[in-house]
C-alpha cells in the first residue's frame, strides 16, 4: 500500500508569489510573478492539473491514495478539490490568514507558513482550533529551519490530539532542518516528504543524499514518523511520477519493513485511508 502524502491539483492556476500574479501561459509554463517557469510537464498544454490526469500517473506508479495540500502559488482550489474528493484522494482547504468557511467537505486545513504575512503561527489559532474540533488533520510547510518551531511546538501544546503532518521534509537542505524533524517526537505530529527532490534536485535522481537525510530523520523519530510525498507536478519538470517514488524503493539503505512503513502503512493510519484499491504493476513498453 503506498500513499502519496503531498500533491497538488488545480482547474485553473490563479495564484500569488511576493504579491505578484501567478498564472499559465500554456505548455506547462507559467507567469511567476514576471519570471517565466515550467512549472508542469510540457505536454500539459492546457495548464490543468487535473485529478483525472493525476490518477492515471498513481495508476501506472501503484500508487493507491493520495492528499492533496495546496499552495499560494496556484491560488485557492477549494472549489475544485471539492469534485476530486474520493476513497483514494483526501483534499485540504487552505488556510489564507481570513476565516475559512465550511470545512466540512474537507480532510483536512493547509496552512503554508512560510508565506503568511504574519508568520507568527500563535497569532493564528483558528484554523488549528477549527481542524481539532472537526477530526481534520493540518499539512503544514514550515518557514526554513527553526524559524517557526518554537511556536510550533506551542501550538501542539495547545492541541495534543490534533494530527499534524510536517511538509517538505522540514526543508531538509535547509540550515537547522532537524529542528522541524524533532517536533515529530510529539504524538500526533508526523513529517512528510514532499518537495524532497526539489531540494535535492542539484544531486539529482537517485538521490543518495535525499536517503542519508530519511535515515537521519528515522534516527530522531523513527520510521514510524515519516511519510512519502511527491509534491507532483512540479517536481515532475525534471523526473518522471514514479522515480520521485523508486529512488527510495530501489535503495539498499533503508530496510523493506522501513520502506513499507514510509511509503505506506504510516500515512494510511495518520490519514486515514479506506477501501483503496489493490493495483497490479503494468509492464510499459520499453521492458521486456
Amino acid at each position: 500500500m503506498i500513499i502519496d502524502a503531498h500533491a497538488h491539483l488545480w482547474k485553473k492556476q490563479n495564484g500569488v508569489v511576493n504579491g505578484k500574479p501567478v498564472y499559465d501561459i500554456g505548455g506547462g509554463k507559467s507567469d511567476f510573478g514576471g519570471e517565466i517557469r515550467q512549472m508542469m510537464p510540457p505536454f500539459m498544454t492546457d495548464g490543468e492539473n487535473t485529478v483525472e490526469r493525476f490518477l492515471a500517473n498513481m495508476d501506472y506508479a501503484c500508487v493507491n491514495g493520495a492528499v492533496i495540500t495546496q499552495e499560494y502559488i496556484d491560488g485557492n482550489q477549494d472549489e475544485y478539490l471539492l469534485t476530486c474528493k474520493s476513497n483514494r484522494i483526501k483534499i485540504c482547504a487552505l488556510y489564507e490568514e481570513k476565516p475559512l468557511g465550511d470545512i466540512s467537505g474537507f480532510d483536512g486545513i493547509k496552512l503554508c507558513a512560510g508565506r503568511l504575512k504574519d508568520k507568527n503561527l500563535l497569532n493564528h489559532p483558528a484554523p488549528f482550533k477549527s481542524a481539532a474540533d472537526h477530526g481534520k488533520f493540518i499539512s503544514i510547510d514550515l518557514a526554513d529551519g527553526n524559524e517557526q518551531t518554537e511556536m510550533m511546538q506551542k501550538i501542539v501544546n495547545m492541541f495534543p490530539d490534533l494530527r499534524i503532518a510536517i511538509g517538505h521534509f522540514g526543508m531538509v537542505t535547509r540550515k537547522n532542518w532537524t529542528e522541524q524533524i524533532k517536533l515529530a517526537t510529539n504524538k500526533n505530529v508526523f513529517i512528510e516528504s514532499g518537495g524532497i527532490t526539489w531540494l535535492f534536485n542539484d544531486e539529482f535522481y537517485p538521490y543518495p543524499s535525499a536517503v542519508n537525510a530519511i535515515n537521519q530523520a528515522a534516527e530522531i523519530v523513527g520510521f514510524e514518523k515519516l511519510m512519502w510525498g511527491s509534491d507532483y507536478p512540479r517536481t515532475m519538470t525534471a523526473i518522471t511520477y514514479k522515480m520521485s517514488l523508486d529512488f527510495v524503493e530501489k535503495t539498499n539503505e533503508i530496510s523493506e519493513d522501513n520502506k513499507r512503513k514510509f511509503l505506506g502503512e504510516n500515512a494510511v493510519k495518520f490519514y486515514n485511508f479506506t477501501n483503496l484499491p489493490a493495483l497490479t504493476k503494468i509492464k510499459n513498453m520499453v521492458e521486456d
